[in-house]
């Protein structure tokens, strides 16, 4: 990677790795050191909002049945399922999935607690499942009476889901908590809101595309077909759940914040990313 001329870019314009990892630690104190009642809002706003994207698949889902092949219509549907991370991102909402990353490297870098971190996800993620809660309710209700979205559609989108092994569920769940720690990244990375957008549209859309299991989005796919369907049961969305939110985690925590935390500050002797913009400096005299 090319070596930044200051704190702030680098020789070929872009955003030095010390200034997003600097960005990325102020973002997360903020986040980390707001009242409950705030994150838990925040959270709960999220939750409502991804869910447009679970319901856009199964509109799709429904208009596209027999009329194209079966890969167009699965990337349509990937697209559809991007729109709610869009929302959900550009409107500054709080997301599970961001802050196995987000709010771990102001930890990692020793400006916040263990306890203040656990606070967040405990109220974030509560927050974020039953606000998708919230969302299938209402969404099942309405979308199969509007005539746009049908019960079979749902239970499908639902099924594709539950149907892996818990480990397997882990495993694909890393993969998606791997992406929305580096969609964190690379949206910190990112100098304007067409980029964003963009950003957000790529990851999410690969996501999507891939099945793979998100646990807050994830939780409104499954809620949807659980409502309609006897063929969704509770203890398949409980496993879902819990084998999503382990896999994102892991994903989201090791893949991104340890390797970027670690291979900025170990470019120097530096502890944090504050001594990292004093050695570069010592070494520019």
């Amino acid at each position: 990677m090319a070596q930044s001329t200051n704190s702030d870019t680098q020789a070929d314009g872009l955003k030095s790795y010390e200034n997003i990892l600097r960005e990325q630690i102020n973002l997360g104190l903020e986040e980390l050191q707001r009242p409950t009642s705030g994150l838990f809002l925040s959270g709960l706003s999220a939750g409502l909002d991804i869910g447009f994207g679970p319901l856009l698949m199964a509109v799709m889902t429904g208009l596209m049945t027999g009329s194209l092949s079966k890969p167009v219509t699965e990337l349509l549907m990937a697209n559809m399922y991007a729109v709610g991370f869009i929302f959900v991102i550009l409107g500054r909402s709080e997301l599970f999935t961001e802050h196995t990353t987000l709010a771990v490297l102001p930890v990692l870098d020793k400006r916040a607690s263990y306890a203040s971190l656990a606070r967040l996800w405990v109220v974030v993620f509560v927050a974020n499942i039953l606000g998708g809660a919230l969302f299938a309710a209402f969404a099942v209700t309405i979308a199969p009476k509007l005539g746009i979205a049908h019960a079979k559609a749902f239970t499908e989108i639902s099924a594709a889901l539950v149907k892996h092994d818990f480990l397997v569920l882990v495993g694909s769940g890393i993969f998606a908590g791997w992406l929305m720690g580096l969609l964190s990244w690379l949206v910190t990375a990112a100098r304007d809101t067409v980029s964003r957008v963009l950003i957000i549209w790529i990851v999410t859309t690969a996501i999507g595309l891939a099945h793979l299991p998100h646990s807050i989005a994830g939780n409104v796919e499954v809620l949807m077909g659980m409502f309609l369907s006897a063929k969704i049961t509770f203890v398949d969305y409980a496993r879902f759940l819990l084998a999503a939110t382990i896999g994102n985690a892991i994903g989201g925590v090791f893949f991104v914040a340890l390797l970027k935390y670690g291979h900025v500050t170990r470019n120097t002797d530096a502890e944090n990313v504050d001594d990292v913009d004093t050695a570069t400096a010592a070494e520019s005299e």
